[in-house]
């Protein structure tokens, strides 16, 4: 009995030291069909420097963005501010302008009234003195006529040529057509109302009679 179990004990002993000197067994390589792939350790550098560093992480500071959103706040209302009184400026320009503009006609008719009142008082002047003699009359209505067109002209008021002119519809107003020979065919034949243009602008046309001269054409 006890020769048994030495021999057993001895065998066992034996079976310990034979599986520590026994190199260790590898595992069998992965079968594609299930599913999994070995990574081996240079794979593993290799995945991880393809993936570039790792992301850095942003740290959010809250009192900065008050700073920044204060700052833009101030911005917004000094740009408000400065359009207001932009604003404010131009609306009194404007008014300013207007106001000047009003006060030069004033200014303007004012004097016109004021070159106008010597002839005033020269018609005053005859009217007192209708009783006197034909010729002398005649004499002071001529001496006011001519001092009306004195006035007329400071004022770059001119008269606007038709007799015996040709007729010109931008500055002529024909009242009728005459047949006549003593002018040239759509000629001013008489001016019933004399045209006044200042500088190159029209004041009112001159009204005329037009003949029809139909020997001188043939």
């Amino acid at each position: 009995m006890s020769k048994s179990n030495g021999h057993a004990d001895i065998r066992i002993e034996e079976q310990v030291e034979q599986a520590k000197k026994a190199p260790e067994q590898e595992l069998p390589p992965a079968d594609p069909a299930d599913g999994f792939t070995e990574v081996t350790d240079s794979a593993r550098e290799t995945e991880a420097a393809s993936s570039g560093p790792a992301p850095q992480v942003t740290v959010e500071h809250p009192a900065r963005d008050a700073e920044e959103l204060q700052k833009l706040r101030k911005e917004r209302d000094n740009l408000f501010d400065r359009l207001a009184r932009l604003q404010a400026e131009f609306d009194n320009y404007r008014k300013r302008i207007a106001k000047e503009n009003t006060e030069f006609r004033d200014y303007a008719v004012a004097e016109s009234a004021k070159s106008l009142l010597p002839v005033m008082d020269n018609f005053s002047l005859a009217l007192k003195n209708a009783g006197a003699k034909p010729e002398d009359l005649r004499k002071g209505v001529e001496l006011i006529h001519k001092q009306l067109q004195d006035v007329l002209q400071k004022m770059n008021v001119q008269p606007i040529a038709a007799q015996g002119q040709p007729f010109d519809p931008r500055v002529h107003e024909a009242i009728e057509m005459v047949e006549s020979n003593d002018a040239e065919d759509n000629h001013v034949l008489e001016e019933l109302q004399p045209g006044y243009r200042i500088k190159e602008r029209l004041l009112r046309p001159a009204m005329v009679r037009v003949a029809r001269n139909t020997k001188k054409q043939d």
